[in-house]
């Protein structure tokens, strides 16, 4: 009796259970893998595989059944795994010596831009101007088995560096730098000769005499080029003398050699800042000896600063294009992946006069 009255009564099924659903919820996607949108699909696991690889040989119903298994099921591919298996992971890494310089940032931005437009996603690595870091990054970018490699350098002279590069079988472009054995590298360049030298003539013709380079480091092309360009164009004019002072860029090396410059017995009567941050010290020190930009001095920079267009009176500049720069940088590297031979381009280095020079006292 009481096992009748058990089955009748308190342990009766409940209703529905035991029933087959037809459409459950959908699999979170972290546990769905390609044998649950097989099933969904009514297909085998290689045809999910051929869909989702993007096989051309699939067929237009095949194709929207996956598709509609995957949305249902909210399935994420592996695509770090699929382009492993396929030899190539959609990732090119940059090794950018200092990314606080805004220079670099909108070096940086234009490739990232043109990358992504292709289907490519960077990897940034700053190098915080430590050559020993350049190396180090390129191998960790090596590690993460990118495609192709931009380089910004910190130090085209390290010999840590140049190993790093030996070492790697990825196409590599230069970003302003030169390796001494580059040739099978591409490069995107500025002519900073063309905008010094320019710079140059427009002082002499202003009557000055005595003109001082602020560089920043002399271990990378921009540095070398500029000193370079102001030591030839002074040849050209009897009588005018050129100094350079070479540093770091930083504000600190531009503070640091104004003020020793104009501690001189016989201080420049124009200065030109080799790189924007150093222009910042530069700026600061003249601020702080209230020394009048251009009747005591006059001044042009390398590169635009954000907020110089505020700066009075208007700084003469040796102006390129950063942006145009990460751009042209990114484009050389998908022609490289794409079976094109290294190449160098030369972008424009243009200087634009402004009333920041003048003539120079009596």
């Amino acid at each position: 009796m009481s096992a009748q009255a058990s089955g009748n009564g308190a342990s009766a099924q409940p209703k529905g259970r035991g029933r087959r659903v037809k459409n459950p919820a959908p699999t979170p996607a972290s546990s769905t893998g390609m044998a649950q949108v097989a099933e969904r699909a009514g297909v085998a696991v290689s045809s999910v595989s051929r869909v989702l690889s993007g096989h051309a040989d699939v067929s237009e119903a095949m194709r929207s059944r996956v598709m509609a298994a995957v949305e249902e099921l909210g399935y994420q591919p592996n695509m770090l795994a699929q382009m492993l298996r396929r030899g190539a992971t959609r990732t090119i890494g940059f090794v950018v010596g200092d990314i606080s310089n805004p220079l670099l940032a909108q070096i940086t931005l234009g490739a990232e831009v043109a990358l992504r437009e292709a289907g490519y996603t960077m990897l940034l690595t700053n190098s915080v101007n430590d050559p020993a870091l350049d190396a180090a990054n390129i191998g960790l970018l090596q590690q993460r088995r990118v495609d192709g490699l931009l380089l910004s350098l910190s130090d085209e002279t390290s010999d840590e560096t140049v190993e790093a590069l030996a070492r790697i079988e990825a196409p590599a472009v230069l970003v302003d730098r030169e390796l001494p054995a580059s040739s099978g590298v591409s490069a995107v360049l500025s002519d900073h000769r063309a905008g010094i030298t320019q710079a140059v003539a427009h002082l002499v013709e202003l009557g000055h005499q005595r003109i001082t380079l602020i560089a920043g480091s002399p271990h990378v092309r921009p540095t070398r080029e500029r000193i370079n360009a102001l030591e030839e164009a002074v040849e050209q004019y009897p009588g005018v003398v050129a100094q350079v002072r070479p540093g770091a860029f930083t504000e600190a090396h531009g503070r640091a050699a104004t003020r020793e410059l104009l501690d001189s017995r016989r201080p420049p009567t124009a200065l030109i800042a080799g790189g924007n941050q150093i222009l910042v010290g530069v700026i600061g020190e003249l601020t702080g000896r209230k020394v009048a930009i251009p009747h005591d001095l006059s001044l042009v920079t390398c590169d635009d600063v954000p907020l110089a267009q505020f700066f009075t009176p208007a700084l003469a500049t040796v102006r390129r294009d950063p942006y145009e720069m990460g751009t042209v940088a990114a484009r050389l590297l998908l022609d490289r992946l794409n079976g094109a031979e290294p190449d160098t381009t030369i972008l424009p280095a243009v200087f634009h006069p402004a009333a920041s020079c003048a003539p120079p006292r009596s």
